[in-house]
């Protein structure tokens, strides 16, 4: 990874620390949580090495990215993160009107909702694991209490929620026990925290094996980060759900207007949430996004984090569709 450059950027209030190789077009990697711009480094090695500028930031409140108040979930909000994305796009970039956006996870819902308030910044997007999230008019359909109601009390978004309840819960754990549960996670079941100290302690007591494609190395990069940083930052993120619902109505309703690649594995837990697939693949998803490419690609065998697991397929996915756009 030596050559890999990196820097920080006074942006949009805080202090952001970006991974960039090559010169092009830029393609902006977006990761999402526990993730870091780590998570793109075999993206970022492939396009630099194929004519474009690859770029990866670590998102507020993520590894050596500084300046967002962790005290203050409101302070991550999607006006927030996408605001940071806007603010960088303008440094990095001034004279790209658009650029090519790749984003994962929460990556991923930073992207769609780029896509949906700025789309003269983006010429083409591609979606990794999370479709397009669009609001449900109804308060009682925000994500939080949505996931509450359909996993109860002991999944992960809602045992998020209680600031610095499941932080300590980490701690007791310690951190790369915590990281290896979660970059390891391969069950297309729903994540669960028991609440009871003793369970959840236990259920990190089993010996996990590291998959081939996580080495001792990489994990100990997302370690020696989250040791610095605690998990804060990126929890804010799902503790900014509510407000999230609120401040999207303006855009209820609205389609993104955007060229956009779909691309999950099918052991992605994100894909077996209830009604997903009737959605992605029966015209809902069409619906709301025109410009989808017909071809939704389920990988086989693939979980979560996709661009990790399967690089070589994931970066075939991306650049056979963003050429078309150059």
């Amino acid at each position: 990874m030596e050559e890999i450059e990196h820097r920080n950027l006074k942006i949009n209030g805080i202090n952001m620390h970006i991974a960039e190789k090559g010169k092009g077009p830029t393609i902006l990697f977006l990761h999402g949580f526990p993730d870091l711009w780590y998570s793109w480094r075999h993206q970022i090695l492939y396009f630099a090495d194929n004519g474009y500028r690859a770029v990866a930031p670590d998102l507020r409140g993520f590894g050596q990215t500084t300046g967002a108040p962790t005290q203050d979930p409101s302070q991550f909000s999607v006006m927030h993160l996408v605001g940071d994305i806007v603010s960088l796009l303008d440094a990095i970039a001034p004279d790209e009107e658009k650029v090519f956006v790749v984003g994962h996870d929460w990556g991923a819902s930073i992207g769609w909702y780029l896509c949906l308030f700025r789309p003269d910044r983006v010429k083409a997007f591609v979606s990794l694991s999370v479709h397009y999230l669009k609001r449900n008019p109804d308060p009682a359909m925000n994500f939080t209490d949505l996931f509450r109601a359909i996993y109860g009390d002991h999944h992960y978004i809602w045992r998020f929620q209680e600031p610095g309840d499941i932080e300590a819960e980490f701690a007791k754990v310690g951190f790369k026990q915590v990281l290896k549960k979660f970059l390891t996670f391969r069950d297309p079941a729903p994540f669960f925290f028991p609440k009871t100290t003793e369970n959840f302690t236990d259920s990190y007591h089993t010996p996990i094996a590291l998959p081939h494609w996580l080495s001792e190395e990489d994990l100990d990069y997302y370690v020696s980060n989250y040791e610095k940083t605690g998990f804060t930052g990126g929890i804010n993120y799902y503790r900014a759900f509510k407000l999230d619902w609120e401040l999207l109505a303006p855009w209820e309703g609205a389609k993104v207007n955007v060229p956009v690649k779909f691309v999950v594995g099918d052991l992605d837990l994100v894909y077996h949430i209830p009604l997903v697939k009737e959605y992605v693949h029966g015209g809902g998803f069409k619906k709301d996004v025109p410009l989808l490419d017909d071809e939704i690609v389920v990988m086989e065998d693939v979980a979560h984090f996709i661009n990790q697991e399967k690089p070589q397929d994931v970066n075939y996915h991306i650049h056979n569709f963003i050429k078309s756009y150059n």
